[in-house]
């Protein structure tokens, strides 16, 4: 089944230039992708409202807390990381609400203590505007960077402001190779969400990760930064005879 959708993503994506105005795909003037340059990387955590459910006797807020408090010491400190949120707002209106996303945390290096204590500092409250959250991140976040730009999004949910993830990065993946997306669904059961997100993460030749526990969503996590993680150092010392 996924051998089949992906050739239909790759038949759709060579045959259907259609997405491109409407999905408002970001071209710089000046685009130029320098492997050798690296890469950044950007969590985008999910806080609509939705993570306030209940999972395993505890809300899904609060497993998510605690997975990136684990997770985020592993990352080298020498790594550029940053964090975007979604949802942690409601606006005045549903179009307020579709553009509740912020970059919390701007991308630099030993940025791991700031990551997890802003993540402390706010709530869910909201909507779920993954496309939105995508597309600025994708034309601010990484300003001035020619590298890879890896984003890591975590989402309880699908899209719900009208707009599709997967379409967007369809179009996108036509003019830009430099960006990767992995997703962690986490305890998603709607099957059109996780095919929408699944989508996302596979047509930018990312990880797609379907995490129904807190088990799998630090395996997602963990497996997401496995380039980029602390190489621990052993000191082998001579056997005396």
């Amino acid at each position: 089944m996924k051998i089949i959708f992906g050739l239909f993503l790759v038949i759709f994506i060579s045959i259907c230039p259609c997405f491109g105005a409407k999905y408002g795909v970001y071209m710089p003037q000046n685009y130029s992708y320098n492997p050798n340059e690296g890469e950044r990387i950007l969590f985008i955590i999910d806080l609509s409202n939705s993570m306030n459910e209940s999972l395993e006797r505890d809300t899904k807020y609060n497993l998510m807390l605690k997975t990136m408090k684990e997770i985020l010491p592993k990352i080298n400190p020498k790594t550029e990381i940053g964090l975007r949120i979604y949802g942690h707002r409601m606006g005045f209106t549903p179009i307020e609400a579709c553009k509740a996303s912020t970059l919390a945390v701007p991308i630099s290096a030993d940025n791991s203590f700031a990551i997890s204590n802003s993540l402390y500092k706010h709530k869910p409250r909201g909507m779920t505007p993954i496309t939105y959250s995508l597309k600025q991140a994708i034309r601010n976040d990484f300003l001035g960077f020619n590298g890879k730009k890896h984003i890591i999004l975590l989402t309880d949910g699908g899209e719900n402001c009208d707009e599709s993830p997967c379409k967007f990065v369809m179009e996108l993946i036509k003019i830009r190779r430099d960006v990767q997306i992995d997703v962690i669904a986490f305890n998603i059961h709607d099957r059109d969400d996780l095919e929408q997100l699944q989508c996302t993460a596979l047509v930018t030749s990312g990880k797609f990760y379907n995490a129904q526990t807190s088990a799998q969503l630090f395996n997602g996590f963990n497996k997401s930064i496995d380039g980029v993680k602390n190489v621990e150092a052993k000191i082998i010392l001579p056997t005396i005879k």
